[in-house]
């Protein structure tokens, strides 16, 4: 199955999910679930939860599952942020392919115009299992809903492949795109210096000027004798 079926069946389980704009740093978001899904170490009934960030600088994400009140936490897990390259403005939430009759497990959750997501972790056993249906990686460690986000922030995280291999991380998460800086334009090449045609010679001019320098000391010569 597609990942873009995946993501299809993803919206489709769910009946409304409301992100709260007031608390975009912790990307709160009220999701209900028309029928049960799966998230890390738990089956969730159907019905309305709030999903959101625990507060951390880590580089790894920690998300929290609330009741709709927000006075009980079903659990608390550890995710891996993961890029996509089109954000949507609504919220989304990715389904790995799943085994019949069982619920569908969330694989990553995405907060409208976000141009990366939660991609969650599953315990190694269940990422084994979830990755041989799915047919791709899952990732994986070994955590449980009750550890702590500072635990889980330090907690060592593969990838579990169909095969039942692990590979790091890198391999199958999506990494931040990298803006390729703009080349500044390279300057245009200097004009062409033209060079001015070449005159005449000078020879003629001087010999001119020296014929009147002649001419003009005659005149002088004979206007001299006259008046001697």
């Amino acid at each position: 199955m597609s990942k873009r079926i995946l993501a299809v069946l993803g919206l489709a389980l769910l009946f409304a999910a409301i992100p709260a704009a007031a608390d975009q740093w912790d990307k709160k978001t009220i999701m209900t679930f028309n029928a049960p899904v799966e998230i890390p170490g738990m089956v969730l009934p159907a019905g309305t939860y709030v999903f959101k960030l625990a507060d951390s600088s880590a580089n790894r994400h920690v998300v929290q599952v609330f009741n709709e009140e927000q006075d009980h936490i079903y659990a608390t897990i550890l995710a891996i942020p993961n890029y996509r390259l089109k954000p949507t403005g609504e919220t989304v939430v990715e389904f790995g392919e799943r085994a019949a009759d069982t619920p569908p497990a969330v694989k990553a959750w995405f907060y409208p115009a976000d141009n990366f997501g939660q991609e969650f972790v599953y315990p190694k056993a269940r990422a084994a299992e979830l990755a041989q249906a799915a047919h791709e990686p899952v990732l994986a460690a070994e955590v449980t809903p009750t550890e702590t986000p500072q635990e889980l922030e330090e907690t060592p995280v593969v990838a579990v492949t169909p095969e039942k291999k692990e590979v790091e991380v890198a391999e199958v998460v999506q990494p931040e795109p990298v803006e390729t800086p703009m080349r500044a334009p390279e300057p245009a090449p200097p004009a062409p210096i033209q060079e001015l045609p070449e005159t005449a010679s000078p020879l003629p001019l001087i010999s001119l000027l020296g014929l009147s320098s002649l001419g003009l000391a005659g005149v002088l010569r004979a206007i001299s004798k006259r008046f001697s």
